[in-house]
């Protein structure tokens, strides 16, 4: 019996644009057995969601399979009837997306999305559906599943957004399984538990899954092989403990050394040699911040959503200008809520938001576009594709708050200063005409970033800032990030579940659960010495690159 599942031979593919015809693969050979789990990595734009594209069916018009085969259960599928493609997917290949929002239903409840699945492959009463959608949610750790059964995914967070969208996946039990980063936007303990739950399920009934990731921390401990891509090409395929420690292709080598580990500092994640007493040099930084004035104060703020579902209880906290302060806990703990009330996005039921002595938190959300506050902070959001406006090019995109709220229109200047913005969050100039959709996940987010930094705000909230961002352009963003706030003393309030992240751009933590804080204190005190077992979760459930034998799914 043959026990590879999925085979791809010699892919090419290609895309019609407007300028002319793009290749995004280029001769992409890979394999994945029944019972495996072979990890795709790479940087964006290097082709890995397009082979999974591929091998579903899924490119769209403008796609087009120019050379190779897609062989699946030893039949070749690159030309297969859309039809047949139809009754393969959902119960013999699956695929988590890496945009949740954008592929769940916004006016169907997420219980009927899961039961939707369910019933197109399965006969099955509507009550048995939503009996079994419920199981799926709480097996993905949805909290109070029974709760929100019923919620729209506007109600519910990415992360947990996320977590429906692997429950869908999941449901009909497919033989092949493609995970298109399927834990961005997932807290690490939900991170480890999810996928500790798909291998699981991979192991028990002899599934596949093919894990593209930019995470090679997760690659490494959940995947028996690896593929790296770089330009539509396959470098190099090995098991991780080789291919991570002794890599081959430069290519693989910076990807390496640009991964966080336990004792990466920001500037080794760009220059490549660790600093094992990052904390040293940060001692003077913490004492002039203890010594600013209070920038942001938050008093007893509270939030309730319809249905009784409590999202922030009784918080409090201050941050002081040019302070970071890293918002961590686990999906659906507040973190987002906390961030969007401070930025007048969403209103309280009860408490006082004031930034530099001023009640902004009377301001509601609907009329805070007017008010001064709205230049003074600016907020980088998790889903980068669905915060841009799809009729901006990225030009239009940063310029359009320094129209509004900096009152440039002066062509000559404004084009200078933003050309200035793309070059700070490494966009090429060829990139500031492209549209949203013309762009990568890593593209987008940087559109964000820079959109965001355009009118120098002095707090920027950052929910989620590098959770697409591969992890070479996550350095040289962070340190984008870090060099801002020390050179012109931006405040931020950075919301992560990516608490190597947290521990190398924040001088303080918050961590939150259900709503309240549990626990607060200086980054390195937080990490090296945690006083509440959910913190110390946390902080166990870090995925380091630390490969060790035997790592494999």
């Amino acid at each position: 019996m043959n026990d590879e599942l999925l085979q791809v031979q010699d892919l090419h593919v290609r895309f019609s644009t407007r300028h002319g015809t793009v290749s995004a693969v280029s001769g992409v050979s890979l394999s994945v057995r029944r019972g495996e789990i072979v990890g795709v990595v790479g940087e964006s734009g290097s082709g890995k969601s397009v082979t999974a594209l591929a091998v579903m069916g899924l490119l769209g018009r403008a796609g087009k399979i120019s050379q190779g085969r897609i062989i699946f259960r030893q039949r070749d599928i690159s030309k297969a009837s859309p039809q047949v493609m139809r009754s393969l997917r959902g119960t013999a290949i699956s695929m988590i997306f890496q945009n949740p929002r954008g592929a769940l239903n916004p006016i169907r409840s997420i219980g009927l999305q899961i039961a939707d699945a369910l019933r197109a492959h399965r006969k099955m009463s509507g009550r048995a559906a939503r009996r079994q959608a419920l199981e799926l949610l709480n097996a993905v750790r949805i909290r109070n599943a029974e709760q929100r059964i019923d919620a729209l995914p506007h109600e519910l967070s990415g992360g947990m957004c996320q977590r429906v969208m692997i429950a869908i996946a999941i449901a009909c039990e497919p033989e092949l399984l493609i995970a298109d980063e399927p834990t961005t936007g997932i807290d690490v303990t939900t991170q480890r538990t999810v996928l500790d739950l798909i291998s699981g399920l991979v192991k028990q009934r002899h599934m596949a899954m093919m894990f593209i990731t930019h995470d090679l921390g997760l690659a490494a401990r959940y995947c028996g092989r690896v593929s790296v891509m770089e330009q539509g090409r396959v470098v190099e395929t090995a098991p991780p403990l080789t291919l991570f420690s002794r890599p081959q292709d430069s290519y693989t080598a910076r990807l390496v050394a640009a991964s966080p580990t336990q004792h990466s500092t920001l500037s080794s994640l760009v220059d490549g040699e660790e600093d094992i007493d990052p904390v040293d040099q940060a001692v003077p930084e913490i004492m002039r911040i203890r010594n600013a004035e209070v920038l942001l104060e938050v008093e007893k703020l509270t939030k309730r959503y319809a249905g009784g579902v409590t999202a922030v209880e009784g918080v409090s906290f201050q941050i002081r200008r040019g302070e970071s302060v890293g918002l961590v806990g686990e999906s659906g703990s507040g973190k987002t809520t906390i961030s969007r009330i401070v930025s007048r996005l969403i209103d309280t039921n009860s408490g006082r938001v004031a930034l530099s002595g001023v009640d902004i938190g009377g301001i509601r959300a609907s009329e805070a576009h007017r008010s001064f506050m709205r230049r003074e902070i600016q907020l980088v959001f998790q889903d980068p594709e669905g915060s841009l406006n799809p009729r901006f090019n990225v030009f239009d995109s940063i310029a359009d708050p320094i129209r509004r709220l900096a009152g440039s229109n002066n062509p000559e200047q404004l084009r200078k200063r933003v050309e200035t913005i793309a070059d700070q969050v490494n966009l090429s100039p060829d990139l500031l005409q492209r549209f949203p959709h013309q762009l990568s996940g890593g593209q987008m987010a940087r559109v964000g970033i820079g959109r965001a930094i355009a009118v120098s705000p002095s707090l920027l909230i950052l929910d989620e800032p590098t959770a697409s961002l591969d992890v070479s352009v996550q350095a040289r963003v962070l340190n984008l990030l870090d060099r801002l706030r020390r050179e012109f003393g931006i405040t931020f309030l950075f919301v992560s579940h990516d608490l190597n992240v947290v521990r190398m751009i924040c001088d303080r933590i918050i961590v939150l659960q259900n709503g309240r804080i549990v626990e607060e204190g200086v980054s390195d005190r937080i990490f090296k010495s945690p006083q509440q077992n959910y913190t110390r979760n946390l902080i166990n459930s870090i995925s380091h690159l630390e490969v060790r034998k035997g790592s494999s799914g």
